[in-house]
């Protein structure tokens, strides 16, 4: 599945058959797996901080829950998002996974503290490379009033693979003073702080996808299309 994705772009960028629209720079997605109990994630959250912020990248912090017995619960952990790690760790035939890790697109695995790494990984994926878009996904937020979203979707080529529309929430900002564990005495600010990951339907893009979703609470909210099986993300957008 993911070859085939990689050759569909490949062949959009050589042919010439990306729309206007595919062509465009859209945000790429990035997944931090990390933990406050976590002695090597302090880099790789600060990393992240430095993402937070940009309008094409969406960057987004998911706190994994197994480093708890360690010596320190990890106040936003959840193992909702240690098992979707634990997925991308099937989906690449590995029996193990570690923090920090970052998930970049839905395809490319970075450790999450290498800067060079991270970033270069990203201008890839923003440039003619890897999310040159062949299915010409387009994803947009409506929001009318606060508490009402609309979600729409159009893939222009359909797609090849079945995809996943999910809703993400967030909070911007905190700072955790860690009393114990591998980060005792440290005083951390994390950014991106995911609180709620859930599927809101299935799509197969032959048609338009529209859906109106009750939104509760300030957090920002994300919208991320990503192929089955948490495959490549094929759009992302957000409102915060």
């Amino acid at each position: 599945m993911r070859l085939a994705y990689r050759f569909r772009v490949l062949l959009c960028a050589i042919l010439g058959l990306a729309s206007p629209a595919a062509a465009q720079h859209s945000a790429v997605l990035v997944e931090l797996f990390t933990s406050q109990g976590c002695a090597a994630c302090p880099p790789a959250d600060k990393l992240l901080e430095t993402l937070a912020d940009r309008d094409d990248v969406i960057a987004l912090a998911l706190h994994v829950d197994y480093w708890d017995y360690i010596g320190w619960a990890d106040s936003f952990g959840n193992s909702a998002f240690s098992d979707r790690q634990k997925r991308y760790a099937r989906v690449r035939g590995r029996a193990s996974v570690y923090t920090p890790q970052m998930i970049i697109g839905g395809i490319d695995e970075v450790k999450g503290s290498s800067r060079a790494q991270v970033m270069g990984t990203i201008a890839t994926h923003l440039g003619m490379g890897v999310s040159a878009n062949p299915n010409g996904v387009r994803l947009t937020l409506h929001s009318d009033q606060d508490t009402v979203l609309t979600v729409e979707a159009v893939a222009e080529y359909g797609l090849a693979y079945a995809a996943e529309i999910q809703l993400v929430r967030y909070k911007d900002s905190e700072t955790v003073d860690i009393l114990a564990g591998e980060n005792a005495g440290r005083s951390v600010t994390y950014r991106n702080i995911v609180t709620s990951w859930q599927k809101l339907d299935n799509w197969d893009g032959q048609r338009p996808f529209r859906q109106t979703v009750q939104i509760e609470g300030d957090e920002a909210v994300v919208v991320v299309i990503q192929e089955q099986g948490q495959g490549p993300v094929l759009a992302v957008a957000r409102r915060r």
